[in-house]
């Protein structure tokens, strides 16, 4: 039986910056990823305010960025990477996450994938690779785009350990999802899991190589990617194998891999990963490893758009919602999500959360973010410093980005453009 590695360690902001090149090691990164190619560092904005446990952490990019220094990776060669939907802000999330200061600390390219980037086609890019797929030829039967850098290029993806409401956990399988598809990805909802499947098969064959750093300083258990309750958990995972470091966060979850998320059982029988824990390797603190966090997951306490996204795309709703999200009346969907999460979810439910969470070493150390003194061996941050209630954003302020948001939303949907130009 094939064997995969999956590190865990266990951090502490003092010392997070060490543990994240530990992790990486102990997972052997730097015999996954060529010195000799491009990398992409995939960050996952998973919602442009700051929310613990939805986005990459600028803690987590910032230690990636030095382990890579540190073990003589040429920085010129490393670049930060976005993608862009209908509903999230890429510019807005890499400032509020803080992502954007690391980038230019360290004097990194920074690139957004749907600006100034040529896209080929698939069939280009993956030849006969494409008649294995499972679902997106039928997706997209006139073919699809992916981003034409990304071929021969290594990527780390970092993402975080969290629920999410139309896969019940997501992770580095997942955060290719925004990199690979377009803005019409949302017609794979109906086919999630298998669509992850074919996106790790395109990962494969065009990137150099594959690697993975999952934050768990914070973890989100509820209708994610938003919607959730952040805990502290303080561990980092990382893996060459993305079936693998997926299944092993479900696990600490509390979820059972194979039984309960179809996509890591579909890479697993097709042998594109280890979606089984008995067959995985865990090294580092692996003691950490045996937990089992008993979220309750996404499907036990859904929001209103939660429950109404599934009746869309799983329920009764199916066949009439799934045709109007082809044509120029798609945009209505994206002005809800946006009003929905950003005018009332996160000013009336979320403020509280994440004022809770910046009571926190790490919340406060992303507040104090640039300011916080580092360890003089860059272990860590010898101070985290004070909480910050100006990073809750709310108000008037708040009202006005939600409104633009959703005005950006229909102005850029593909759909709206295709009704506006006819």
């Amino acid at each position: 039986m094939k064997r995969s590695t999956v590190a865990i360690v266990r951090t502490r902001p003092s010392t997070v910056l060490d543990d994240v090149h530990r992790v990486m090691n102990l997972a052997g990164y730097q015999e996954e990823l060529d010195r000799e190619a491009d990398t992409a560092l995939k960050v996952n904005i998973s919602w442009h305010f700051f929310y613990p446990g939805s986005s990459t952490t600028p803690w987590q990019l910032d230690g990636v960025v030095r382990a890579l220094k540190r073990d003589g990776y040429d920085p010129s060669r490393v670049h930060a990477c976005h993608n862009r939907t209908v509903v999230i802000d890429a510019h807005l999330g890499e400032r509020e996450n803080k992502h954007l200061d690391v980038v230019r600390a360290h004097g990194l390219r920074n690139v957004h994938l749907y600006e100034d980037e040529p896209w080929v086609d698939v069939r280009e890019a993956c030849g006969d690779l494409t008649k294995r797929f499972l679902c997106l030829n039928d997706v997209y039967p006139s073919g699809f785009q992916i981003p034409r850098r990304m071929i021969g290029e290594n990527i780390i993806h970092l993402p975080t350990v969290k629920t999410h409401i139309f896969t019940t956990t997501t992770g580095a399988m997942k955060n290719a999802f925004g990199g690979l598809l377009n803005e019409r990805r949302h017609w794979t909802h109906p086919v999630i899991h298998e669509t992850l499947v074919d996106l790790l098969m395109v990962q494969k064959k065009i990137h150099r190589g594959i690697f993975a750093v999952m934050d768990g300083t914070f973890a989100g258990d509820g209708p994610g990617p938003r919607c959730m309750v952040p805990h502290v958990k303080n561990v980092y995972l990382a893996s060459r194998d993305q079936v693998a470091i997926d299944a092993v966060a479900a696990k600490l979850m509390g979820f059972d891999p194979l039984r309960d998320l179809r996509y890591v059982k579909l890479a697993h029988d097709l042998g594109l990963g280890v979606g089984d824990v008995r067959d995985i390797d865990i090294v580092g603190d692996v003691d950490a490893a045996r937990e089992n966090w008993a979220f309750e997951g996404p499907f036990r306490r859904m929001t209103f758009a939660a429950r109404n996204q599934h009746r869309i795309y799983w329920g009764p709703w199916r066949k009439p919602v799934e045709w109007s999200l082809k044509t120029w009346l798609a945009p209505a969907a994206y002005v809800a999500s946006v009003a929905y999460h950003d005018l009332y979810w996160y000013p009336v439910h979320g403020r509280r959360r994440v004022e809770e969470a910046l009571e926190s070493d790490w919340g406060r150390l992303f507040a104090n973010w640039g300011r916080a003194p580092e360890d003089p061996e860059g272990r860590g941050f010898t101070d985290v410093g004070q909480r910050s209630p100006a990073l809750v954003r709310t108000g008037v302020r708040h009202f006005v980005q939600g409104l633009r948001l959703a005005g950006g939303a229909l102005r850029e949907a593909p759909e709206w453009k295709r009704a506006s130009a006819g």
